[in-house]
Parts: C-alpha cells; sequence; structure tokens
C-alpha cells in the first residue's frame, strides 16, 4: 500500500472546486465535476493535447485538439484511433486532495499488445505506431511484436498476402537498422498486414484427415495432385494432416514447394516467394500457428498463372520442352545408382557461368545448367549464380525502359533468391528445376538490358579523400529519378573504403522513410540477404558480386523515390509522443 507521503498534493477540494482543473507534479489533470474529484493523465494519448484545456460535461472529458472523448473516471476512450488516458487514484484527506503518482494500469506491455491488435483489426497506423513504439521501448523483441501480426494476417483474410512478406521481409533486416530503423520497419510490415487483412472474413480451417495409417510420401503424392487440379481444400486438409502427423518443416517445405514448381514460374514468381516467406515466417511465430499460415499459402494455388503457357516462353524458341528435357534428364541421373549417374564435364568457372546466364543462347544456358547440376555443382551454390545474374539486369536497367518494367527484373530477382534460400535449407532433386525457370526469366528479361546502363565508374581520387558523408545519399534520393547518380555515390563511397553496415543502415532509412511499394520492399530485403551470403568470400569475384547487390539495392530505391513519405512521418509522431514532446506547440 502507498503511504501519504508517496501521494502527490493536488491543494484543497474547495480551491479544485472553484477552479475546475488543476495539473499537478508528473503532469496529471486533476478535476472537480459533479461533486467528485478525477485524476487523469493530462497528455492526451492521441496526440498529446493538454487535456486540462479540453471540456468536461457529463462525465465525458473532450480534448479541444483533435476531439477524442474520454470517460473521465475511467480514462477509456469512446474513439478507436484514440488510446485510453491513463487514471489515477483520488483520495481526501483533511480536506486535502492526493494523487496516487502510479497509473490504475500496471502490464503497459500487455496493453500495448492488445492496442496493436486492436490497430491492425481496425487498420488505424496511428494506434499500431504508438503500439510498436511502446513495444520496442519495454524491450518486447522483434519477433514477439511480429507474431502479433502474422496471428492477424494468417487468420483474417483470403491468406497469405504482401502484407506478411513485408513484415516477414522487414523483421529480417532489422540487424542491419539503428533503433529508429527498427521501429519503422516493424511499423511498416505491421501497417501493411492490417492494409491486407482487416475488414475481411475470418479464415476458418478445415479439419485433418481421420486416419493415421497414411504415409508422409503418400501424403506428398496426395497434395501434389490436389494442387494440380486446383482443389485447393483437398490440399488444406492433406497440409493439416501432415502437421498433425508431425511432419517436419523441411518436409513440409519440400512437399508445398515440388507441388509450386511442378508449373514455370508461377505467377511471375510470387508463389515461390511467398511459399519462402512463410517458411521463414514459421521462425518468429508461436508453436501450434504453423496450420494456420502454411494454409494461408493455398488460395494463391488455385488459379496461378503458368508461365510455360505463356507465348514468350514458347515463341520464337521453345523455351519448355528443352526445360522439361533438362528436368528428365536429371531425374534420370538422380534416380541411378551409386556410381551410374552420368559422368559430366563442364566448365565450373564462376565468371563464364555468370556471362552465360546473361547471354543470349537461352538452350546453350539450360544445358550448362543442366550439366553443372550433373556434375556435382552443389544446387544452392548455381542459385546463387543465377540470382547474381538477375541482379546484373537490375545493375543494367536504363531508364530508357518503361518505368513499370521495373518490376519485371525485380521478379526475377527475388524468385531466384526466393530459390536460392530453399536450395539452403532442402536437398529435394524435383526443387532444382526452379533453378532452370529462374534462369530463364533472367533470359527473358535480355531487352531491358538493351540499351544497357553502364556500372558506375570510379571517379580516381588520392588516398586521402574523405569518405563521403551518408546526408549525400539521402539527399539524391530526396530527389526524383537519381538512379544513376546514386548508384555512382555508392560505387565510390566503396572504393573510398566506406563502411558496409553504415551504407546499409542508411539504405534501409532511405527505404522505411518512404510509403514504400511492395516490390520495393523485396528488393532490399534480398539484396542484403545476397550480399550477407557474399560476404563469407573476399576473392576478387565475390567482392564484385557484393558491390552488385548494393548497387542493384540503390537503383531500385532511387528510381522509386521520394514519395508522399505519409506512413513514417506517422510513426515519427508516436515516437515523439512517447518521449514526452509536446508537439501542439509547434
Amino acid at each position: 500500500m502507498s503511504t501519504k507521503t508517496d501521494w502527490i498534493q493536488a491543494g484543497s477540494v474547495a480551491e479544485l472546486r472553484e477552479k475546475g482543473a488543476t495539473v499537478v507534479r508528473g503532469g496529471i489533470a486533476v478535476f472537480s465535476h459533479e461533486g467528485k474529484i478525477h485524476a487523469v493523465d493530462n497528455r492526451c494519448p492521441h496526440l498529446g493535447f493538454p487535456l486540462h484545456m479540453g471540456s468536461l460535461c457529463d462525465g465525458i472529458l473532450t480534448c479541444h485538439w483533435h476531439h477524442a472523448r474520454f470517460d473521465v473516471c475511467s480514462g477509456g476512450t469512446l474513439d478507436p484511433w484514440a488510446d485510453d488516458v491513463p487514471s489515477y487514484e483520488v483520495k481526501i484527506e483533511d480536506e486535502q486532495v492526493y494523487v496516487n503518482p502510479r497509473p490504475r494500469s500496471a502490464n503497459h506491455i500487455e496493453k500495448y499488445k492488445e492496442r496493436l491488435m486492436e490497430g491492425l483489426q481496425q487498420n488505424i497506423s496511428i494506434v499500431i505506431a504508438k503500439a510498436v513504439v511502446g513495444l520496442v521501448e519495454a524491450g518486447v523483441s522483434d519477433a514477439e511484436i511480429a507474431r502479433i501480426g502474422i496471428q492477424f494476417g494468417t487468420e483474417n483474410g483470403n491468406g497469405w498476402n504482401s502484407g506478411l512478406t513485408i513484415l516477414t521481409a522487414m523483421v529480417r533486416i532489422i540487424p542491419k537498422l539503428d533503433k529508429q530503423g527498427r521501429i519503422l520497419a516493424l511499423y511498416q510490415g505491421l501497417v501493411h498486414v492490417a492494409r491486407n487483412s482487416s475488414g475481411r472474413a475470418s479464415r476458418h480451417l478445415l479439419g485433418a484427415l481421420p486416419s493415421a495409417d497414411v504415409s508422409f510420401d503418400r501424403l506428398a503424392g496426395w497434395y501434389r495432385n490436389c494442387i494440380e487440379v486446383r482443389d485447393t481444400q483437398g490440399a488444406e486438409k492433406l497440409v493439416i494432416t501432415a502437421i498433425d502427423k508431425g511432419m517436419s518443416l523441411e518436409k513440409l517445405a519440400d512437399m508445398m514447394l515440388i507441388a509450386a514448381t511442378d508449373h514455370f514460374y508461377l505467377d511471375g514468381g510470387h508463389v515461390f516467394d511467398f511459399h519462402n516467406k512463410a517458411f521463414e515466417a514459421l521462425e518468429l511465430a508461436d508453436e501450434g500457428q504453423a496450420n494456420r499460415i502454411l494454409t494461408s499459402l493455398l488460395h494463391m494455388m488455385g488459379n496461378p498463372t503458368r508461365s510455360e503457357e505463356q507465348h514468350h516462353w514458347q515463341a520464337p524458341i521453345n523455351l519448355v520442352e528443352p526445360i522439361q528435357e533438362a528436368v528428365r534428364q536429371l531425374a534420370e541421373s538422380n534416380g541411378a545408382g551409386a556410381g551410374e549417374g552420368k559422368a559430366v564435364k563442364v566448365n565450373q568457372d564462376e565468371n563464364f557461368i555468370l556471362e552465360q546466364l546473361l547471354s543470349e543462347q537461352p538452350l546453350q544456358t539450360i544445358e550448362l545448367v543442366r550439366d553443372l547440376l550433373l556434375a556435382g555443382m552443389a544446387p544452392a551454390k548455381l542459385a546463387q549464380l543465377v540470382t547474381l545474374a538477375a541482379a546484373e539486369r537490375v545493375v543494367r536497367f536504363h531508364t530508357q525502359n518503361d518505368f513499370r518494367d521495373w518490376v519485371a527484373v525485380l521478379h526475377t530477382f527475388t524468385y531466384a533468391h526466393a530459390v536460392h534460400e530453399r536450395l539452403l535449407h532442402s536437398e529435394e532433386p524435383l526443387l532444382q528445376r526452379a533453378i532452370l525457370h529462374g534462369a530463364i526469366s533472367v533470359y527473358l528479361d535480355r531487352f531491358l538490358n538493351v540499351p544497357a546502363a553502364k556500372r558506375p565508374k570510379v571517379a580516381e581520387s588520392n588516398d586521402d579523400a574523405a569518405v563521403p558523408g551518408m546526408d549525400e545519399l539521402l539527399q539524391l534520393l530526396d530527389q526524383r529519378q537519381q538512379v544513376d547518380r546514386a548508384a555512382g555515390w555508392v560505387a565510390n563511397y566503396l572504393h573510398r573504403g566506406g563502411e558496409v553496415p553504415a551504407l546499409l543502415n542508411t539504405l534501409g532509412a532511405a527505404l522505411l522513410r518512404e510509403d514504400a511499394e511492395f516490390h520495393t520492399f523485396q528488393m532490399f530485403e534480398a539484396s542484403v540477404a545476397e550480399y550477407e551470403r557474399w560476404s563469407t568470400r573476399q576473392d576478387a569475384f565475390a567482392l564484385r558480386a557484393q558491390e552488385t547487390m548494393l548497387l542493384a539495392c540503390t537503383r531500385y530505391l532511387a528510381a522509386h523515390a521520394p514519395t508522399a513519405r505519409e506512413l513514417p512521418h506517422t510513426a515519427t509522431i508516436a515516437w515523439r509522443l512517447h518521449r514526452g514532446e509536446r508537439l501542439f506547440e509547434e
């Protein structure tokens, strides 16, 4: 129990009745209303305006800035876009009013979590922002915060969506960001989840099969058949059955991605990329959320675009049949006994492979990919080189192209990256065909490099030349279409020995200060991840690959900036309010 000395004296009852309201130490507003004394935090929880300057009528305290309304007794708000205002216990002794300085609500973390869920449900960005700031400042982990968004996004709406992909991607790049970047990354991801899922019906899952005798291999076969005939309900029952029977996440990923690669480059690469992100989200989710997360992918399997059915995959060069033949040959080799596989000699020089992937000889590219796999090159290594070739397409993308074509090279890059990530976790031979699909998508993007943008030239400078400050890059990205200048700045920064962690943090800030669209988030996360994979080596080829990733990321960000920046502005307001700044005085 608090003692008298713990409490704050607010004056006499008579004085308070005469004045109507007063503010005491700690920023607590004390009101005399209808014969009773009430105390609430003086800062309006919406945007911080002093509540003692508001109106009090019929027990409702109204803020005069945005008209947020509060029950003066409990502090509860009538407006969903405003938070409850903390209320305080009051007592009267010897006609003197005392206020307990500790608010009645004690568990702030649980309150912030509740408000975050409410903000997601109602799609109110300021509520989401304030909840994220409060949770971060309270020391709650990124995974725990993201888990709320993953739960909401997979329980509501049509299923896995771009918002959930953004949230998962942003959590993965948080280690590269400072504290402000961390808050913005979580906030941006959660806002996009709300935009995609709020106001939509809850997803009701089907049940598992009652039999416990079916093998994992048979379940996987049934699942593949269901996807082939677009039976997403049957597929859902099989996924839930596999999870209930204890199928490992690795085996589940193989089962679902085999079905997702039975046809070429589904929905411009989004299907594979979304599957990859969903399995990454499982690393953040609560135990028991696998059913909702994995079944959320199935809506996109009902009628995806199958690229082998598209004209440009079949004419003027038929690319479908050579890929199918290469896949058949790989399957025969994988099915051969030990020592019976086809011995293949092939040039495994990385420069040679990269040049072939970027060439105008798609049939030779298919043969090279096949032969490299037959010769024993690690599939993940080959997928990494395909991803590098896709990043080169972004580096060489000329601004004379239609602006919308940035998305074409982006899709190939993020698809190839997803394939690379999955093959780092899987030894399933059938997933190797995704490498072929990615390699041919790189080929089909060749026209976007005609003419090819030149790689930035590094300016000659003496060894004492100062490394440019990050403000210069941010100022470039404050202007429209500074694609080549921004890339040139990054090339020179790296040449002068600039620190990559500082650059990644700045590029992250450049992304998160914008009202960025979905693909820009994808580009940043994939570029950072691929840069990290190459940074384990320091040879000339790997160093150039690292530079390629940074240049590709910079060019894409520069092409899509600046924007109105409304979303980050809201997050900045929330953070300033949390720090106690008086916004209304500006």
